[in-house]
Parts: C-alpha cells; structure tokens; sequence
C-alpha cells in the first residue's frame, strides 16, 4: 500500500489537473521543489555550459570525475534546474557523482529541436573539461527523458562518443500519444489527461513529424546506447512510452531494465526525502548506475 507521505504527490497534481488554465504553479520557475527536501550536504553553483545556464550539484565527497546529466521535466512548458535541483541532489548524493543541471529552452521559443541541441552543447561541454564520456551518465524525468535518448541521437550524428549509461524516470517517449495506457490508466494518473499530453506534443514538435527519430525516440535506431535504466509508476498514462522503450532498445541489443513501482504516479522520485518510495527508488537507482560510471561501495571519492 502507498503511504501517506506518497499521496502529496498525487494531491498536488489534481490541483493541476483541475485548475489547467491556472498554470502559474506549472510555469514557475521555483514552485515545485517544494515536494522535495533539501538532500544535505550538496552545494549548488551556477554553471554556463557552453552558452547554456546550468547548475552544478556537487555532493560532499562526490567523485569529480563522474557526473550525471541531468535534464528536468515539465512538458517543454515549465520545469528548470530550480525546480528540480533537489531531485537530481539526491540522486547524485546516492551516486556519489556530480550533477549539471541544464536550463534548455522552453516553449514557446524551445521548440524542437532547440532542447536537443542545448542539450547537446552541454554534453559536449562537459567533454571538453575532460570529463570522458565513460563517467558521464544521462538523467532524465519525463520530456527530461525524451532528451535524454533524443540527445543521444544527436550527439552519435555529430561524432561525439555516447555516455556510459541513462537513467529515466517517467520519461515520455511516444509523441504520438498512442500508448494503451492512454486508455486503461485514464483517471489513475492524478496529472495528465490524454488530450493535454497530445497539445504538449504538438506544441513542441512544431513542424517535424511525429515519427520523427528526434522527436520520439521509438523510432529511434539505439544500437550502441550504453546501458539505460528506466522507473515508472504503474498509474501511469505514461507507462507503455517505458514499455516500449525498453523492449525497442533490448531489440537493438542496448542492456535496458525496467522498474515498475505500485501505486505511484508520474516522477514520483521527486518527492525524495519525504516518501520511502522515492526514497528507496533513488537508491536502486543509485546501485544500478554506480558502476556503470566505475564506482564502487568503498572507493574513495576523487579529490575536488
């Protein structure tokens, strides 16, 4: 049974859900966080990544050298590295790597495929600090997810190596919206209703198709992906976009896991340090990418 602290999450949402055309909460570039705690012992410093604001989340004792690439969701219409600066602390704090979380463009000016791109830049900024492409991870919640394998695509398109792993949470991959959960959840996810997802993914894919590659990533070739590790709730409307995402990259041969957790709704992780079940989904988490970016239990983080 979910506990009562995981049941924020899901009131805050109706009040979204409900009340759509007062979108302020959802736009504002500081209201969210409030789901989440401080993790502790994370400092925060505000980063250009090559022309694109981001911010550093740097643990105490977090090795240097490892780092996430975090991209926040919020539908291309809200969300920033404000938003979601705790979430990605605690999920680095568990790691033991550093985060860079990127402020890409949003809607109306991010239209695809600007976020690609300034996800990109900050990727291939991070590789030229010399930070090899073996110790970086891409993170992602929701269209956070999407750019996280869509930034892949682009990067492998430019010459650049692919990173070592990816991490999605919740990610929205299908901007066709023609998932069967669309359907069967329809009522369960306390956020989303279909017709909203479908105006969020027309509004950012503008004039590129559908089936576009760089835009929904089931259509994507993801032979050579590194490893990529996916959470989701099962009240999900989102849920079959981590289905099939991870039986089209087991069908490319990519290592792809799936985690489905009971009764939890969209980027449920974000109420880390308040609900045990973001709690211990931070931690799994956090063991499954420790050694794909060659950490261990006991190694002793790198000197900053």
């Amino acid at each position: 049974m979910a506990s009562e602290q995981s049941s924020l999450v899901s009131k805050l949402y109706r009040i979204w859900l409900s009340q759509p055309e007062q979108d302020e909460l959802i736009t504002n570039q500081y209201g969210w966080d409030v789901l989440t705690t401080e993790p502790g012992g994370v400092d925060y410093i505000e980063a250009d990544a090559g022309g694109v604001e981001a911010m550093w989340a740097t643990p105490k004792d977090a090795h240097q050298d490892r780092v996430l690439l975090c991209m926040h969701g919020g539908g291309f219409i809200g969300g920033s590295m404000y938003t979601h600066r705790k979430m990605f602390g605690h999920i680095a704090k568990q790691t033991g790597a550093r985060a860079l979380i990127i402020n890409y463009r949003l809607l109306p000016e991010g239209m695809h495929p600007k976020p690609v791109d300034d996800t990109v830049t900050a990727y291939r900024w991070l590789l030229d600090q010399r930070i090899a492409a073996r110790h970086i991870a891409f993170c992602g919640d929701s269209a956070g997810g999407a750019l996280s394998v869509t930034a892949q695509l682009r990067a492998r398109e430019q010459g650049l190596p692919l990173p070592a792993a990816t991490i999605l949470l919740s990610p929205w991959v299908d901007f066709e919206v023609t998932g069967g959960t669309m359907q069967s959840n329809a009522g369960k996810d306390a956020l989303f209703n279909q017709p909203w997802i479908k105006q969020l993914a027309d509004d950012y894919r503008g004039s590129a198709s559908e089936r576009d590659p760089l835009v929904t990533p089931l259509h994507a070739d993801l032979t050579g992906f590194g490893p990529i590790y996916v959470q989701v709730g099962d009240q999900e409307l989102l849920l079959d976009d981590s289905r099939r995402l991870v039986s089209h990259a087991q069908q490319a041969g990519v290592d792809a896991q799936l985690e489905v957790f009971d009764e939890m709704q969209h980027t449920f992780q974000m109420m880390a340090g308040r609900a045990p079940e973001a709690d211990e989904a931070i931690h799994r988490l956090a063991e499954w990418a420790r050694p794909k970016l060659g950490l261990t239990e006991t190694e002793p983080a790198a000197a900053a």
